[in-house]
């Protein structure tokens, strides 16, 4: 079923100004949304209608933070690994993605960013692809966690740039660790080049991360993980991200990279609008317990075979939803931008996504009481719907 030039009645829609109750939704045949309101909704006759049976209807949620899942992975650099994750994370609430790479040799990256960039223009059918988040190679050996610690580079202009261009341009966001050499002026350059730049993987002092953000630094990557840790005496990257209102921090929301105590203490000094939920979902997520290439899962967590660090997550961007509820006990319309509006700002696609508005993509979900998925939709075409026997 597509939604091209089509209508929902009697949804609960969350919209920035609030809950329409018994809410009407209309798409165009462009996909984009034209007119959101009551009943009384004006809905012409010729349209095509659903009903949504008091469902709830949110904008769909945005993850700047994927490496894979059900078995695809970005750094295999294809089309079917790309398109099985945009499938996979549409099925668990996400309705657009950036292509995450990891630390690896500058080949097989430069692989990665180039099919990253062809796939985008050829369109993937599930979960849009918006761009590329490069990982690393430029981060800080002492926090690689995961990360191969042989593919660490000290960045130059002329590789930022090469990178860039391998990528179409397609770059939206890089984390690195602005402490390292040359760092700080990776932080300018990108920032130039309309990059958004988050400090990760990094052993930065605060003073450190203030230079960076005089720099043009905005964001902090799966923050509390991968960096300089708070302590009364030298607050670290943690702290700078908790005390700099101009520094976004990432967020892994599965109660195992973060306490559910300390996702309730981000919230409540960052705001829901400065944090970015994210999953840092690698290729066995959403797969069955066991060992896979360097990594083993175990009851959903991820490590390297030796133990030595956990490897990313299994988590999806739907339970991350629940999980943040949970945790916060906040309710869900004042979580909701932290998965919507925030990554949207953050690499610059909010003035067409984020949020259900006249105007923007009909990117949505239809969800059950319990926040269970019931429908996908991507641009106006719905892309998942829930087996009728789940």
């Amino acid at each position: 079923m597509s939604l091209h030039s089509a209508c929902w009645r009697n949804a609960t829609i969350y919209t920035p100004e609030g809950i329409v109750n018994q809410g009407t939704l209309i798409v165009d045949e462009d996909g984009k949304i034209t007119a959101i309101g009551g009943p009384e909704l004006t809905v012409e006759p010729d349209l095509q209608t659903f009903d949504a049976c008091g469902l709830l209807l949110i904008p769909g949620l945005i993850d700047v933070h994927i490496h894979g899942g059900n078995g695809y992975g970005v750094m295999a650099g294809e089309y079917e690994q790309l398109d099985g994750i945009s499938r996979f994370h549409a099925a668990h609430g996400t309705t657009s993605f950036l292509a995450t790479t990891t630390t690896a040799p500058l080949d097989q990256i430069k692989r990665a960013l180039q099919q990253a960039a062809i796939t985008i223009q050829r369109g993937v059918s599930g979960a849009e692809l918006l761009g590329i988040h490069l990982e690393g190679p430029y981060i800080n050996e002492k926090r690689r966690g995961a990360q191969s610690k042989s593919d660490i580079r000290l960045s130059t202009t002329k590789e930022l740039k090469e990178l860039f261009e391998a990528s179409d341009r397609q770059i939206k966001l890089i984390t690195l660790a602005p402490e390292v050499n040359g760092g700080m002026e990776a932080v300018r350059q990108l920032v130039d080049w309309g990059v958004t730049v988050s400090a990760g993987h990094s052993d930065a002092t605060y003073e450190e991360v203030r230079e960076a953000v005089r720099c043009g630094l905005r964001h902090t990557t799966h923050h509390f993980n991968g960096m300089s840790p708070l302590h009364h005496r030298e607050p670290g990257l943690a702290g700078a991200g908790l005390l700099l209102p101009e520094l976004t921090t990432e967020l892994i929301c599965d109660g195992i990279h973060v306490h559910p105590a300390v996702v309730k203490l981000l919230f409540e000094l960052k705001g829901p609008m400065n944090v970015c939920m994210i999953t840092d979902a690698v290729e066995c997520a959403g797969l069955p317990d066991g060992d896979y290439d360097d990594v083993t899962m175990k009851d959903g967590h991820i490590y390297l075979k030796d133990g030595s660090s956990l490897a990313g997550s299994s988590l999806t961007m739907i339970q991350a939803l629940r999980n943040a509820i949970r945790f916060t006990g906040y309710p869900l319309e004042k979580v909701l931008p932290s998965f919507t509006q925030v990554p949207s700002r953050q690499i610059g696609v909010d003035g067409r996504k984020g949020s259900l508005q006249p105007g923007k993509d009909a990117d949505l979900l239809l969800l059950d009481r319990d926040l269970n998925v019931c429908a996908t939709v991507v641009g106006g075409k719905t892309v998942y719907r829930r087996p009728a026997n789940d």
